[in-house]
Parts: C-alpha cells; sequence; structure tokens
C-alpha cells in the first residue's frame, strides 16, 4: 500500500482547482459535495461551468487572473485537471510550501490521489489503485455500489445521533462495541435501512439497559467467547462469510504459523494478534499454553479467535481445545474451514473419490517418521480407496515402505501437494516408488499426499503424460 486512504475536511478551508472543460466540471461536482469552497482557475478565463447547478454555482469563486500568484494562504489543497503546463507548474509551487496537491492523471506531481467514491451520505467509500488503473477502481466501486444499502448512511447518521448519550451508560469499550453491532445488525438496523426512523428510533430509546443488551455478565462486565475458525488452506477468498465476520468481531487472535499473511489482513486492526504456531524443528509454543491463553482472555470479557489453518477438526487440535474450554466453563463456537486435502482436490482436479476407482477416502497424519510407523497400513490397501496423508512430507519414506510391506503396488499414482489454494501451490506426481524423490521437487511445505488412483485424472498427471506423448512424437518423428 503506497497511498495511505485519508479523508480531507474541505470545508476547514477553499481549495483551489486549475482547468477547463469536462474534466475540471467533473472536479467541481465532487469538491461542492463535499461542502468545499472552491476559487476556480480556467485557461484564458474561460470558465465553462455548463451543467452546474444553481446551488454548486455558489460555492465556487470564478478567479481570474494567474494562478501562480495567488495567495495560498489557509488553502486546503490544490486540484489540477486539464490545466497542461500551468496546473503543472501549480503544483510544484503547492509542493514547495506543503500543500496536498493533485494533477490528474500525472502521478508524478501529485502528492495524494483523487479516488473512485461511493458517496451515502455520512458513509464514503474510496476506492483507489495507487493511481494505476481508474477503470478498475471504476468497477469496483460499481460493485459496492451494487451491494451498499442505499440508507447506510442514515445509519451511521442515526449511531452519531445516539452515540455520546449511550457511550455514557456503557462504561466498558468492548460493551460499547458489541452494543452497536447488534443495533446494526439487528431489528433497529433494519428499520433505518427501510426507512422507517421513527420506529428506530423509539426501539432504541426502549433498551432500558444498554450493557444487558450489549450481553454483559451479572456483573456488568463484557461476556467472553472463543471461536474456533479454520482459515482453509491459504487462499483469503476461500475464508467463509461467517469466519470473515468472526475475525472483523475479535478483541485477540491466536493464530498458527502457517496462516497466511492475506488472511491475517482480514483481522479488525485494532485487535490483538498472537503467534502461537510452530514449524517442524523449530521451538512454539505447547498445546497447554495456547488452551491458558484463550481462557484467561476469555475471561478478561473478551471474544477470542483461534485461528487455524485448513479445518480445526482435521488434524487441528481442535477437539482438544474444545475440551480445555468446556472444563473452564468458557462459552464457544466454531467455524469450520476448508481442509487443505479439499483445497488440493480443487486446484489440481484431483476427485478424491470417483465412481468405481474410488469409493472411499482416508486421511492419516505422519508428522513425523514415528508417527507413519503407527499407522496400520495394511488398512489402506484397498485399490479403490484414496488415501491423504497430511503434514507427510518429512515421513515420505516410511509412508511409502510401510504400504509397500502392505502389498500396495509400488505403480499407484502418487501426488505431492504443496501450499495449495497460495500463488506459490506446486505438484509432483509419479507413482509411489517415487514418493520421497517426488517430496524434493515441490521446494518446501506445507504439503500433503494423496495417494490413489484419483491422481492419475488429476491436471498435473494429464500434463505431463500429455507433454511425455508429444516428446515421444517428436523423437519418432525425427
Amino acid at each position: 500500500m503506497r497511498y495511505l486512504p485519508v479523508f480531507l475536511d474541505l470545508q476547514t478551508g477553499p481549495v483551489v482547482l486549475i482547468g477547463t472543460g469536462e474534466l475540471a466540471r467533473a472536479k467541481l461536482r465532487v469538491l461542492v459535495a463535499a461542502g468545499a469552497r472552491i476559487r476556480w482557475y480556467a485557461p484564458s478565463d474561460e470558465h465553462d461551468a455548463h451543467g452546474l447547478e444553481p446551488a454548486q454555482l455558489a460555492r465556487i469563486e470564478f478567479a481570474k487572473g494567474d494562478p501562480l500568484a495567488a495567495d495560498l494562504t489557509g488553502v486546503v489543497a490544490v486540484f489540477s485537471a486539464g490545466a497542461g503546463d500551468v496546473g503543472v507548474a501549480m503544483a510544484l509551487r503547492a509542493k514547495s510550501i506543503g500543500l496536498p496537491v493533485n494533477v490528474m492523471d500525472d502521478l508524478a506531481h501529485s502528492t495524494f490521489i483523487f479516488p473512485a467514491i461511493v458517496d451515502r451520505g455520512d458513509v464514503v467509500v474510496a476506492i483507489g489503485t495507487g493511481g494505476t488503473s481508474p477503470v478498475v477502481a471504476r468497477r469496483v466501486r460499481e460493485k459496492i455500489e451494487a451491494v451498499l444499502p442505499a440508507r447506510i448512511g442514515d445509519l451511521a447518521k442515526f449511531i452519531g445521533r445516539f452515540r455520546k448519550s449511550i457511550h455514557a451508560r456503557i462504561p466498558e469499550m468492548p460493551l460499547r462495541r458489541r452494543f452497536w453491532e447488534l443495533v446494526i445488525d439487528g431489528p433497529i438496523g433494519a428499520l433505518i435501512l427501510s426507512g422507517h426512523k421513527d420506529d428506530a428510533e423509539a426501539a432504541l430509546k426502549n433498551i432500558s439497559d444498554p450493557s444487558a443488551f450489549a450481553g454483559a455478565e451479572v456483573s456488568g462486565k463484557a461476556r467472553g467467547h472463543v471461536m474456533l475458525v479454520g482459515a482453509g488452506p491459504g487462499d483469503p477468498d476461500l475464508l467463509t462469510i461467517k469466519a470473515l465476520r468472526a475475525l472483523q468481531d475479535a478483541d485477540v487472535v491466536f493464530h498458527d504459523e502457517l496462516v497466511s499473511v492475506e488472511i491475517l489482513d482480514r483481522i479488525r486492526r485494532d485487535a490483538s494478534r498472537v503467534p502461537v504456531g510452530r514449524r517442524v524443528g523449530k521451538p512454539g509454543i505447547g498445546q497447554e499454553a495456547i488452551n491458558q491463553l484463550m481462557i484467561a482472555a476469555a475471561k478478561l470479557g473478551q471474544r477470542v479467535v483461534r485461528l487455524k489453518g485448513g479445518d480445526a477438526f482435521v488434524f487441528g487440535r481442535g477437539g482438544e481445545e474444545v475440551e480445555a474450554l468446556r472444563q473452564a466453563g468458557i462459552a464457544y463456537s466454531i467455524v469450520p474451514g476448508i481442509t487443505a486435502a479439499v483445497g488440493a482436490a480443487a486446484q489440481f482436479e484431483v476427485p478424491l473419490t470417483f465412481r468405481r476407482e474410488a469409493l472411499r477416502i482416508t486421511f492419516v497424519t505422519a508428522h513425523k517418521t514415528d508417527d507413519a510407523e503407527l499407522v496400520d497400513w495394511s488398512a489402506l490397501t484397498d485399490t479403490r480407496m484414496t488415501v491423504v496423508v497430511y503434514m507427510g512430507m518429512t515421513a515420505a519414506p516410511a509412508v511409502r515402505d510401510g504400504l509397500l510391506a502392505a502389498g500396495r503396488s509400488p505403480l499407484t499414482p502418487v501426488g505431492v501437494f504443496a501450499r495449495v489454494t497460495r500463488p506459490d501451490a506446486k505438484a509432483a506426481i509419479g507413482t509411489l516408488e517415487q514418493l520421497p524423490d517426488l517430496v524434493a521437487k515441490v521446494d518446501g511445505g506445507p504439503a500433503l499426499l494423496i495417494i490413489g488412483d484419483v491422481v492419475a485424472h488429476s491436471a498435473p498427471w494429464r500434463a505431463e503424460h500429455l507433454n511425455s506423448l508429444i516428446s515421444d512424437l517428436l523423437e519418432a518423428a525425427e
């Protein structure tokens, strides 16, 4: 992020606009909508105000003379649209005295960019692309326009009216936040968005105990809660809506090492982030310590998210954490996530089941060689069974040896799928006897192993065999 989004109060002083034609008029309309007082300098004093309303014209001073000689005392910002060299010269002057300046389609002479705007009164959404593509910004604005309620600004104004009085009655910040979340997401918010302001105001005034409405305990303190949230295999677009809401509502997030940065960016900005995961061969916090951290935070009245890669209940120790929370009397809930096997199946077109070929799936974990040695491989020799091994890179030789010793064919198709759903995802496919060599081809984990005939239906398998066929044909042609 190169440009920090900020909102200028254009009612604290005049702004200067230099330019003419439709580009300048477009800027005028936006500036007037923000309540600005505008000094408009046009080349050759040709102020074309065609299409502007009388109320808009009333906020414009049609300035005369050379803008480079203009008095900039008290000016909030300078805008240039279609002013050519004069606009660039004015931008240099503004920058020399520390004034914010925007020259349309000229990043080199601008200190800020003009975003695409969604205007809902007190709610304003600004969309920027770093000045690289206004068309992309416009398309994003169109999508937001389509989903943002028309009266969302009325809702913000309504809350603003009652904010001080409610805050005086709810001393705790967590409870105040929860109170307004319930107002916005509940019947009162729905009344505002449907245009029934009077009914909404009556409903809000009928709340006799705002703290209790926000879910406070008898003591008046906020009630803590823990959510075990599956983050999925890495792609932030695979977060569920419920998981995203949990991240936005959380006061503190305890997250695994493997949760991607893009997903961590979805956490509410002022929430605490505590890494509690560890990688193979590296020191890290133990499970009991993680349990105690969650319990302590919940007892302080915080909304806690335990964020785990994949799904909490698929080799994620979610069951152990639920047991600890239950024994401590902590309220909790669970948000499932897309497990890595499903992510790999979708990305690389590996059908984990296939009619008449693969009728069962077995998930096993082989974090270490010792883990692999504890698996009863004789139960996994059915050719119509797909075997998915989580965390199996280190133990790949033991996995291969165990299956071969149990009678699985050395020619069984296998795949190693690393960093699934992420931009650097990689797959290596081959046969069971080649498994350790395939692990070396994916350049590190996290990765899982998929073993079974279904791998022969995958996109990497098809691509490799097509390339092999082409190579054979070329050799034959020579």
